[in-house]
């Protein structure tokens, strides 16, 4: 089971269903490349009926088990060595800054949770960086002092247990929620004690949204992964390519077109394929590792919702990229220009529209290489590439258009991209 590069299908599992429905939606996960399945929060939830406000970390949401009142994390062994089976790592969340507010735990060890100066207890919230005026608050959720807990060892001894359970029902890897809200030395200990039942599992940090001295607080923490925000680049603003030097030195990154926190890419552009390829090529490009969300290969436009999806909300494709995404996997598993983080420099072009972006595989340039980027999603654009650092025996690679069959770079180094396509420049395999 190969995850040097983290390609991964989230399976969002109340579209999906119940648990033996599963299976077609991992084998064609399969079928378009991807090694890993993410799936979100399968627990029982509390009074909301949000995914991610837990109550019972035992039990399965009944959505997924209709019929077995109470069942438990059990009923997931099969799925889950079915789906490894196909060469898939299992990746799911881990929620342990906070649980429901009806999550029979605060009875249970009160000091776990934070509380305020009547001993209510604290539900997270966030404050709005445009706005600070704005203050979210989930009051769905208990939040727990990981930090602060005058029961700190029995609590961190708990989600240690989670962890273990979670491994032992087939999990392969850990996508750890607002994990800069939890202590770097709580993510490394449960970090340790999975590599210590399970030596090649993964974690990934879900960071997005805080500052950088909150994700390098998490650098010793262990994570294998953060996830990027290069879905909201507009390929001209230089922040993006600035976050990304940043960030190299601490983890390498997920890139994702779309999320389930997320509107869908073909909501947002009115159903364009086009941009439907570019973004999902463009991630594949970008970083270490891509991501897509279930549905994203047909267009889906329905936001996925943490407490109301269901699978009655599957829509009629809008297309079918499966035939693109199979190639651009491909290309993005055989490359080595696209294994790993990669170092990321503008490259100065004068063509209208066109961004170029030089992509070194590691500091010393073992492989170098270019990216690319028609921003108009309505025409084409041509560029012609003078002084930039184009590889030895150089081949062009049209992954929206041709999956991953090079062609021969045209004369001059001029290249005509189609409307909103992404294009390589990279030595031939």
């Amino acid at each position: 089971m190969s995850h040097t590069t983290p390609i991964i299908y989230n399976l969002f599992p109340t579209l999906a269903g119940p648990l033996p429905l599963w299976q077609a939606h991992a084998e064609r996960a399969h079928e378009m490349g991807f090694n890993w399945l993410y799936v979100n929060p399968m627990h029982a939830p509390g009074f909301s009926g949000s995914l991610y406000a837990i109550k019972d970390y035992e039990r399965l949401n009944p959505a997924l088990a209709p019929g077995e009142a109470g069942a438990s994390l059990d009923r997931l062994a099969p799925v889950f060595r079915a789906i490894r089976d196909l060469g898939m790592g299992v990746m799911v969340d881990l929620v342990v800054n906070h649980t429901a507010k009806d999550s029979p735990l605060i009875a249970e060890h009160p000091a776990w949770f934070r509380r305020d100066a009547n001993g209510q207890v604290v539900s997270p919230s966030v404050i709005d960086p445009v706005d600070t005026e704005k203050v979210t608050v989930w009051g769905d959720l208990a939040e727990v002092d990981n930090a602060g807990s005058p029961d700190r060892d029995a609590l961190w001894r708990h989600w240690e247990g989670l962890v273990l359970r979670l491994l032992e029902v087939g999990c392969t890897g850990f996508r750890c929620d607002a994990a800069y809200k939890v202590p770097a030395a709580l993510w490394r200990c449960l970090v340790d004690t999975a590599e210590a039942r399970r030596p090649e599992v993964v974690f990934v940090a879900e960071t997005l949204g805080c500052r950088l001295e909150e994700i390098e607080a998490l650098g010793e923490a262990g994570f294998g992964y953060l996830y990027n925000s290069s879905k909201w680049w507009d390929f001209v603003e230089p922040w993006c390519l600035e976050q990304h030097e940043q960030f190299r030195g601490l983890a390498p990154s997920i890139a994702f077109p779309e999320s389930h926190d997320t509107a869908r890419l073909a909501a947002e552009t009115g159903g364009s394929e086009a941009v439907q390829r570019q973004r999902y090529a463009f991630a594949l490009a970008f970083s270490a590792g891509a991501q897509i969300t279930m549905g994203y290969e047909f267009g889906f436009r329905r936001p996925l919702h943490v407490v109301e999806t269901r699978p009655e909300d599957w829509e009629a494709p809008l297309f079918d990229l499966r035939p693109f995404i199979r190639g651009a996997n491909d290309l993005k598993r055989r490359h080595p220009l696209l294994a790993g983080e990669g170092v990321l420099r503008f490259h100065s072009t004068r063509a209208p529209d066109v961004t170029v972006i030089e992509r070194w595989s590691d500091e010393r340039g073992t492989h170098r290489g270019l990216i690319l980027v028609n921003r108009n999603g309505s025409a084409p654009r041509e560029v012609t590439l003078a002084g930039a650092a184009q590889p030895q025996g150089a081949r062009l690679f049209r992954p929206c258009v041709d999956g991953a069959t090079p062609t021969i770079l045209p004369g001059a180094g001029r290249v005509r991209l189609a409307p909103a396509e992404v294009a390589l420049i990279m030595e031939a395999l």
